[in-house]
């Protein structure tokens, strides 16, 4: 058959596994997490999406076709990483709430955001067939300013453990109004030596 086929370098274009979430990466010098830079255990993998909304110049010209390349605008990104928390930790609940603040094991969320309520967020996943632990590929997102907007969410139940859903949004600055609130990254993995 013609088309029922698969490229050959297709197991090096794999990610692999549900990755991690991460306060801290460095994609230029990667290496494994410590157990302080992870943020928390997850159960079923991260969700992340990036949708941007465009606005439409011509749609309402007479005789413009509608979405004429010329004429269209990115106004902006939503960006979004859903999952669900299987550990916890006053920071990671105060992640999860939002605008809050910890007091030893308390954690009182409050009515006013605050700049340190926004925090960068990375998920990186293991990438390609050579993913050692000196030289494996990565994919990473990098989630800018990142801020909890799905509310704080316990579901417990009988014999098993707590799950903890969250939902973070990337936000933009004032400060740097041209930066997207994400990035990715792709690395391929090299042979260990």
């Amino acid at each position: 058959m013609k088309y029922t086929k698969i490229g050959e370098t297709l197991f090096q274009e794999i990610q692999l596994n549900a990755g991690v979430l991460l306060k801290t990466f460095n994609p230029s010098s990667p290496t494994a997490p410590s157990a302080s830079e992870i943020i928390g255990a997850t159960s079923g993998g991260v969700a992340f999406e990036a949708v941007p909304t465009y606005t439409d110049f011509g749609e309402d010209i007479d005789n413009c076709p509608k979405n004429t390349k010329e004429l269209k605008k990115l106004e902006s990104w939503e960006v979004k990483m859903s999952g669900s928390f299987v550990s916890m930790t006053a920071e990671t609940a105060k992640m999860a709430i939002g605008p809050a603040d910890i007091s030893a094991e308390k954690i009182t969320p409050r009515n006013d955001l605050e700049d340190t309520d926004f925090s960068d967020i990375w998920w990186v996943g293991d990438y390609s067939d050579k993913n050692g632990e000196k030289n494996g590929g990565f994919v990473a997102i990098h989630m800018i300013n990142a801020l909890s907007t799905g509310g704080f969410k316990l579901q417990s139940t009988d014999k098993a453990k707590g799950m903890f859903d969250f939902e973070f949004m990337g936000h933009y600055s004032i400060e740097n109004q041209d930066v997207v609130p994400f990035e990715v990254y792709v690395k391929a993995g090299t042979a260990e030596e």
